[in-house]
């Protein structure tokens, strides 16, 4: 357990948060939620021990061990796979360590024999006999090729990495997990076994995380950072924003009204109750909703942009024809054989293992790269656009202000309109003057979702439209693209924007592609999509 006692972090110029009273309870899963730049990360490093707060007290239960996911990809780079996983659990790596050094020496006298028998009953306390068999166990779970076990970490790739440094923070049963963003560049396969992990886990779980499915699926508890205060709430992600958004519209009803819309919270908290049977947590998270009281509900103050894409021109009923299309990148083939076709009401999910694939495609189909062989026919009616996975080299003039930058892509040159829109991104007052070069990557991202929406094209290509946002922006990106009227090629990691979006999948590996007619849910759970994705990969 976890005990945070009258937790302050105020800066000079700044105040992240202040007088925070919370428990941390094994058996739960915690959520930290907040607005990019509450503090969600640094909230996790005080915990941890990484970062010192202004005031206030960190108790941790007497014996609990603490396990950390690292975010630095470089830092064991001179170690191999197997023992990066295992110093997940510090002492029994030193004691690993300690016992080799002893009996690499020469002489190995009696007190050097007294000290490694105390090792070796200490080690085999903490079952280190089977420590590299738990070790391969977690890293085939998270699916990380066997071929990485005997390498070291600066010859693996950086998707395997992230799974080895996630594995490291779950060796050995740790009683404390702190996890930020544990899902980034993990694939669907992988995210689902680590749900399945934490869903059975019966310790204590701590996690920053914008992956929304992962939020529902895996977490008892919100801890909400907003207003400078942080506040526990039952229930998972989808019932604190539904019960905080009822809060919000009780809470700007007038007198009359506010009698009907306490019975409409409490008539929703009772019908979440019910419903959280579905969970493994089920009676620990049920009792705590019933017992919830309206006054623990308080309204939200982050804002959601407005996303809304326009369309100037209607769609034929052909969009798109890929026939053995073939690309290749730094001269090396990527993929091969890939085809598929997209119709009129498309929303199609491109999935694949690998990253680069994916792009690659998206490339070529908006003709920045040329295909090494194969045919792509637009149809006639088709307007099309990408948002690029990379960014970068649209904000690169140091001279150009964010109204002066959005107005390049603007039929209406006017401030007012330009800046009514920007409003609209949550982007108003002097920050419409602020230097593109100096945005952040969240604001980066808003500014070209904006260039999407003026273009009014019917088809959108985007590789990762929810990169670098918060969790109210990609509810906004959501919305926005079940609501849009053209087609759509995507590449997402977030498996709610594909399965609330896509009607169709496409997966692409090294040796082809396969098309699934469903949702991204359908698709997951389908044998036989199974059956031939496999026969897309060269191993």
């Amino acid at each position: 357990m976890i005990t945070v006692s009258n937790l302050d972090l105020i800066f000079s110029d700044k105040k992240i948060f202040e007088d925070v009273n919370i428990k941390f309870i094994p058996g739960n899963c915690y959520g930290v939620i907040g607005a990019n730049g509450s503090g969600k990360s640094t909230f996790l490093k005080i915990l941890s021990g990484d970062k010192e707060s202004t005031r206030g007290d960190i108790i941790i239960e007497k014996g609990n061990r603490m396990a950390v996911l690292k975010q630095d990809h470089y830092e064991y780079d001179d170690f191999g796979v197997i023992e990066t996983v295992i110093m997940g659990h510090k002492r029994l790596f030193d004691i690993m360590k300690e016992k080799e050094e002893l009996y690499a020496r020469d002489p190995f006298t009696d007190e050097d024999g007294m000290k490694s028998a105390e090792l070796e009953i200490e080690f085999a306390e903490l079952d280190g006999w089977n420590a590299e068999v738990e070790a391969e166990k977690l890293l085939n779970g998270l699916k990380v090729n066997s071929d990485n076990f005997d390498k070291k970490m600066s010859e693996v790739i950086g998707q395997d990495k992230v799974k080895i440094l996630l594995a490291q923070a779950l060796f050995g049963d740790p009683d404390i997990l702190l996890l930020d963003e544990p899902t980034n560049h993990l694939d669907f396969e992988a995210i689902d076994w680590l749900e399945n992990f934490l869903l059975d886990f019966d310790k204590t779980v701590i996690t920053v995380s914008h992956d929304r499915h992962f939020l529902n699926k895996v977490c008892t508890h919100m801890v909400d950072i907003d207003y400078y205060a942080v506040k526990l709430y039952p229930g998972n992600y989808d019932f604190w924003k539904q019960s905080s958004e009822l809060a919000q519209r009780l809470m700007l009803a007038s007198n009359k009204k506010k009698e009907d819309k306490i019975k409409e919270l409490k008539a929703f908290i009772a019908r979440f109750s019910a419903n959280a049977s579905k969970s493994s947590q089920a009676t620990s998270r049920k009792k705590s909703l019933e017992k919830i009281n309206l006054d623990e509900i308080v309204p939200s103050s982050r804002k959601y942009p407005f996303v809304g894409f326009d369309i100037e021109r209607n769609l034929g009923k052909d969009v798109l024809a890929v026939e053995n299309l073939s690309a290749s990148f730094e001269g090396k083939k990527i993929f091969e054989n890939v085809s598929f076709v997209v119709s009129r009401d498309d929303k199609v999910a491109i999935t694949g293992k690998d990253d680069l694939t994916k792009t690659l495609l998206l490339k070529v189909l908006e003709g920045e790269v040329e295909p090494d062989t194969g045919t792509i026919k637009w149809g006639q009616t088709v307007t099309h656009s990408l948002l690029p996975l990379d960014n970068t080299d649209y904000f690169i003039d140091p001279k150009l202000s964010l109204i002066d930058w959005l107005r390049q892509y603007s039929k209406d040159p006017h401030e007012s309109y330009i800046r009514g829109f920007l409003g609209r991104m949550l982007f108003s007052g002097d920050q419409v003057f602020k230097k593109v070069q100096y945005l952040s990557g969240g604001e980066k991202m808003r500014c070209m979702l904006s260039k999407l929406m003026l273009s009014e094209v019917n088809t959108l290509l985007m590789d990762q439209p929810t990169n670098h946002l918060d969790l109210e922006s990609i509810s906004s990106v959501n919305t926005g693209l079940k609501e849009y009227k053209g087609s759509l090629l995507l590449i997402s990691h977030d498996h709610r924007l594909l399965n609330t979006v896509t009607n169709k999948v496409v997966e692409v590996g090294d040796l082809g592609s396969y098309t699934f007619e469903g949702s991204f849910d359908n698709f997951l759970g389908s044998e036989k999509a199974k059956e031939q994705v496999l026969k897309l990969y060269k191993d």
